[in-house]
């Protein structure tokens, strides 16, 4: 996944486990500066932000605050009001984040068409699990669908973007060996009567988180015809 820089080259920046805000600032810097390299008719820079999160809930612009069914006190984890697509959702430890920080005219694709394809590479990204992620119409994310053995649909991955001047961040979340017990606490996504899952649930094992991320990475890269690349990355200082 490595190769020289071009307009279809998409920087890999790998966080780790951080609090959420530190990961936003991140993002707001990223999505900043193409903004004003756009503005300035300057080359953009597309960025893949990798991570985990500290327990935290956040809720979107158009999100309601009665789809959190507990006190802010007994959330026992972070809460934002973002400025991101979507409604309330959760991230913790053993949950893949992604931001793409992309230009979507550079890549050629509308903010359709790229909402497809991050859909399209979490399907994809289930096929060596055996597992058939689908689209339902309506509820954004990608789902398992209900079977003899569900009494529900479970949503595996959830999605929610903002984007300017087709400048995207925000984006996905993925439960690799997520503690499903936090989504309890709310109505994911502002869906009644839907479940959430996670690969360790489905297969009723750990799964190995790496090894998750770089099928999901080979997959991003197929899906959005774009070469990976991971290099150190410093912040352009204030």
């Amino acid at each position: 996944m490595h190769a020289t820089m071009s307009k279809n080259t998409v920087q890999i920046i790998d966080s780790g486990l951080k609090p959420y805000k530190e990961v936003l600032d991140l993002q707001e810097a990223l999505f900043n500066q193409n903004l004003e390299a756009k503005q300035k008719g300057e080359p953009t820079q597309n960025y893949l932000i990798l991570c985990q999160h500290y327990p935290v809930f956040t809720l979107g612009k158009s999100g309601k605050r009665e789809n959190i069914l507990v006190s802010d006190a007994d959330l026992h984890a972070e809460f934002y009001k973002v400025n991101r697509g979507g409604d309330v959702t959760f991230h913790g430890p053993g949950q893949l984040v992604v931001y793409p920080i992309l230009d979507l005219d550079s890549l050629h694709i509308g903010l359709a068409h790229y909402i497809f394809n991050i859909e399209e590479t979490i399907i994809q990204s289930l096929i060596p699990y055996h597992l058939k992620g689908e689209r339902i119409e309506n509820a954004a994310g990608i789902w398992l669908r209900n079977d003899a053995g569900t009494p529900h649909d479970r949503k595996i991955g959830a999605i929610g973007v903002k984007a300017s001047r087709n400048i995207t961040m925000h984006g996905l979340a993925f439960n690799v060996n997520s503690d499903l017990s936090y989504f309890e606490k709310i109505v994911p996504c502002g869906l009644e009567g839907k479940g959430v899952t996670s690969l360790q649930k489905e297969l009723n094992r750990a799964v190995d988180f790496e090894e998750y991320k770089l099928n999901f990475l080979e997959n991003f890269q197929q899906v959005f015809k774009v070469a990976l690349i991971t290099k150190n990355y410093k912040p352009t200082a204030n």
